[in-house]
């Protein structure tokens, strides 16, 4: 059985990613070792999320709820400061819409003949992001 958790490794991620490399190449005019520096990752992964090889599993660009969130992790990178709470908290912001939209549902179900779209409740719907001070308070 493939969990969830594969699934998004397999589609959710690459997508996201793919997005962000789009946005870069396309509205900021970066060559890809600019970007591949920038994201950490290689340029031949940055060709290949150019070429929509790689991260087009799923489509999550046409998501307007996503353009934000998309946007502000990349300013993050812009700025250089892509790894803490607030990119984090962004990802899994991401995360969690495409999992409500059900957009990992069809994919799952090709890689796995036991799940069935109609009726799963196997992906959380919603799942608030909660820092340890909230955590304590409640």
């Amino acid at each position: 059985m493939i969990l969830s958790c594969e699934i998004a490794v397999k589609s959710v991620i690459p997508a996201i990613k793919a997005t962000v490399v789009k946005e870069f190449v396309e509205t900021y005019s970066l060559k890809q070792n600019q970007v591949a520096e920038i994201l950490g990752i290689s340029q031949s992964a940055v060709s290949k999320y150019t070429r929509q090889v790689n991260g087009h599993v799923i489509r999550v660009d046409n998501i307007e709820e996503i353009r934000p969130l998309i946007n502000r992790v990349i300013n993050l990178l812009v700025d250089g400061i892509p790894k803490g709470e607030e990119f984090i908290r962004l990802f899994f912001q991401t995360c969690t819409i495409i999992r409500r939209e059900d957009l990992m549902c069809e994919f799952h179900q090709k890689t796995d003949f036991r799940i069935k779209m109609k009726g799963c409740s196997l992906c959380p719907t919603y799942i608030p992001f909660q820092n340890q001070k909230e955590k304590k308070k409640s």
